[in-house]
């Protein structure tokens, strides 16, 4: 009798653990929505090759919903913001975020890559 109510309560566990998962891929659909729930008004395109970012300083506007995407160009890079809690590398290439701070935050690369990494930095600077 305890196997049975053990198993059940399993199974019952098993199917709402499942029903979460949903789709994890960012997006739902053609509509530009993404797991934020907010659309982007905005694009920001990060290119790294080997020990740089594609620019000095990217700029976004504070309150602005921006589609933040990392292309690896050269290497095995990513990118990393803290202070916006934002990580992008090869298999999480893309986000969107609504910046809610102006400022300048580091962009740094997030993955050892070498005798350069420490010099692989950038600035984002969030505009009023």
């Amino acid at each position: 009798m305890k196997k049975a109510i053990a198993l059940l309560i399993s199974s019952m566990l098993l199917l709402v653990l499942a029903a979460c998962g949903g789709n994890q891929n960012g997006s739902a659909g053609d509509s530009g929505i993404t797991d934020t729930g907010v659309a982007p008004e905005a694009e920001l395109v990060i290119k790294g090759t080997n020990f740089k970012f594609d620019q000095e300083e990217y700029r976004l506007k504070k309150g602005v919903p921006v589609k933040i995407t990392y292309e690896n160009e050269e290497g095995n890079h990513g990118v990393m913001i803290p202070a916006l809690g934002l990580q992008l590398d090869r298999k999480n290439s893309s986000t969107v975020i609504t910046p809610d701070e102006a400022g300048e935050f580091e962009i740094s690369c997030s993955i050892m890559c070498g005798s350069g990494h420490s010099a692989m930095i950038s600035k984002l600077i969030v505009e009023e």
